[in-house]
């Protein structure tokens, strides 16, 4: 397949087109490196590997570009993963947060209808299109907030409610995504995904805390739990994520407009404690860590439902948060220079 992956030199666009070009399909990547050092190490690690390569250095937000890339290329597959991923940052730059994330999926869509191409395309949509669920029941138990009825994690059919302006956009997103499939037949699916973590994460405070949390630990920074430590999420490791839109992408006709809640499920969830916890067990060693304030829009909890994926795919989380965590931890002792600066 030729494959176009958005935001491909980001944790899970690299180890997206990584999958991508073993399975021996053409890989470009579009990204601004906004981020710059360490997605262009990214990068550099794409271009080492065998394979047909091309990094396109350009911004979602620029129409021409998506137009004419669509016009150049017949592809296959576009994995969309570009977007600005933090809530903090929405909430100090919001025109930032939607011309990234709303107009930018609005083009991509809008560059497919427009050239008459016809790929399957996965959007990496978010939890937080579900707001704060402030009517859920939560207990406390087994030093963790838990879900009181909802054993199986939160579903599909759970109404939308949009919170900050990064659940505006992407809430936004989402739905575009769904209606250019029902309105105009694009062939997209939808995931709406929580807590993916793994290799070549540059956490940070605010976005992407397992690996935030194993970055510090690592490098001696300060950890701070913003609440108690004891809110709770199901995790999921960037090769599971990646097998699911591999899967996706192969049969994408039998799931054209569905959407599907994809994180680790019941069954790979902790708290912010507990994650600690397994990291000192990775470093040999207590880690210090301070608490400090809720911040608006926290959830105590949130846990996918991930049932409709596995029926649909067949699809399961092979790596636990044990395992994960370590995996992940070894990956940052190996690689420390890429955080120099960070």
């Amino acid at each position: 397949m030729k494959v176009l992956i958005t935001g491909g030199a980001g944790f899970i666009g690299c180890n997206t087109a990584k999958r991508f070009l073993e399975r021996g399909d053409e890989v470009m990547v579009l990204d601004n490196l906004s981020r710059h050092r360490a997605l262009i190490a990214n990068i550099r690690w794409l271009e080492e590997m065998r394979g047909w390569f091309h990094f396109v250095e350009g911004d979602i937000r620029d129409y021409g570009l998506l137009r004419d890339l669509f016009h150049e290329h017949g592809f296959d597959a576009v994995i969309h993963l570009a977007a600005q991923t933090a809530v903090t940052t929405s909430v100090v730059d919001p025109r930032l947060d939607f011309e990234t994330n709303a107009l930018g999926t609005f083009n991509l869509l809008e560059a497919v209808r427009e050239t008459k191409r016809d790929p399957a395309i996965v959007y990496a949509s978010t939890n937080k299109v579900y707001g704060g669920m402030d009517d859920v029941s939560i207990v406390e138990q087994n030093g963790r907030y838990e879900y009181a009825n909802l054993p199986g994690g939160v579903p599909e059919s759970r109404p939308l409610d949009f919170h900050s302006p990064y659940g505006c956009s992407k809430g936004a997103a989402d739905q575009y995504v769904i209606d250019y499939s029902r309105i105009y037949g694009l062939r997209t699916v939808t995931f709406r995904q929580s807590c993916i973590y793994g290799t070549r994460q540059f956490g940070m405070e605010d976005q992407g805390w397992v690996a935030w949390f194993t970055i510090a630990a690592v490098l001696g920074k300060p950890i701070v739990f913003y609440g108690d430590g004891k809110q709770m999420r199901d995790v999921l490791f960037i090769d599971d994520l990646v097998d699911l839109y591999e899967l996706a992408c192969a049969d994408i006709d039998s799931y054209v407009g569905h959407v599907f809640n994809v994180g680790g499920g019941p069954h790979n969830c902790m708290s912010l404690r507990e994650s600690m916890a397994m990291l000192e067990e990775s470093i040999g060693r207590p880690i210090p860590y301070s608490l400090a304030e809720w911040r608006p829009g926290d959830q105590q909890v949130f846990v996918c439902d991930i049932s409709k994926a596995r029926a649909a795919f067949g699809w399961e989380p092979r790596v636990s948060p044990e395992v994960g965590i370590k995996k992940l931890y070894e990956w940052v002792v190996d690689n420390q220079s890429l955080f120099a600066d960070s």
